[in-house]
């Protein structure tokens, strides 16, 4: 397709891990940041130098963002420029937040993501699905989150390349496999109001596991996989745990065991972190997924904590762009 002036692209919020799959699966969620890429004929004059980019922001914690070239949905931008070999141009970019920022909510995959796909579109969509997924992965760092937030719906992620970490860090060969998700399967966040960065919540974990626990973890994937997919609770109460992360993050979050205790008792069939958290993801069915909200509200307001609670659903799509 031939090159655009302007290019409108939505991009949903991401939960990954889901317990025992540490960095490896994640789902996208009916939550979403909004971007508009616009050309525009010459940079912007800024205090006798150059601008390339205007950004204005909007929403929820906007002035915790930054507008300048530092920010991350530009920087994704340019690099995919970068990849291309060619300049990019002078932009102007409105980005309107839905996504909490340091959540655990893949707010920084959206817009890895969402600057990938604004700038593929303004090049005349030089670039396959599955090469700005690449790209978006070697910006990461890891799959779990950049993947559904691309293709949407709930996504494995492993690499094909054996033995060779360095590749995988740097985009490597991945296959991507879809997760069936069972409809009946309601995704509950509990957001809270205070921030947890990835960097200090990594920083807890150990750099060696036993083979009991790598075992554990082994299991219950495979059985939240055949849970999500049916929707056997029984499987699904057993799957959501693990044995590898939570239990050296759950002290970076107060109130954890009693907003965990609080959604199993109001029909939660468990409740995990969400990314690298703070917000805690509890899946029940349809029936309960009210009571469960409630729940996990009150048990953080009894503990000094505000909190947003929502029901939301799988997100299919992924990100999509309008021009």
């Amino acid at each position: 397709m031939a090159a655009v002036d302007s290019v409108f692209v939505i991009v949903p919020a991401t939960t990954a891990n889901l317990g025992p799959g540490f960095d490896c699966i994640g789902a996208a969620l009916t939550l979403y940041n909004e971007f508009k890429f616009m050309r525009v004929e010459s940079s912007f004059p800024l205090q006798g130098e150059v601008e390339k980019v205007k950004i204005t922001i909007t929403g929820a914690e906007a002035e915790h963002m930054q507008t300048d070239e530092s920010n991350l949905l530009y920087q994704s931008f340019v690099k995919l420029y970068q990849h291309l070999e060619q300049t990019p141009p002078p932009l102007q970019i409105e980005i309107k937040l839905g996504v909490p920022l340091a959540r655990g909510l893949g707010s920084s995959a959206t817009a890895i993501v969402g600057g990938l796909v604004g700038a593929n579109v303004l090049a005349g969509e030089p670039l396959s699905q599955s090469q700005i997924m690449e790209l978006a992965i070697a910006i990461e760092g890891h799959p779990d989150n950049v993947v559904p937030a691309l293709l949407g719906g709930c996504r494995l992620a492993a690499t094909g390349v054996e033995n060779q970490p360095q590749r995988r860090r740097e985009g490597g060969e991945w296959e991507i496999c879809e997760v069936p998700w069972c409809e009946n399967i309601v995704p509950v966040v509990a957001i809270p109001d205070f921030e947890l960065s990835t960097k200090e919540a990594r920083q807890v974990l150990p750099t060696q596991v036993s083979r009991a626990d790598a075992i554990f973890n082994t299991a219950h994937l495979g059985l939240l996989l055949r849970g999500l997919e049916t929707g056997n609770g029984d499987w699904l109460k057993a799957a959501l745990q693990d044995k590898l992360h939570q239990p050296y993050r759950k002290g970076l979050i107060q109130g954890y065991d009693a907003v965990k205790a609080a959604a199993i008792a109001a029909g939660a069939y468990g409740m995990v972190i969400s990314g690298a958290g703070p917000t805690l993801l509890a899946l029940t069915d349809t029936n309960n997924s009210e009571a469960v909200a409630v729940a996990m509200s009150a048990a953080w307001q009894s503990q000094g904590i505000s909190s947003v609670v929502r029901s939301l659903e799988i997100d299919t799509q992924g990100a999509r762009s309008f021009y």
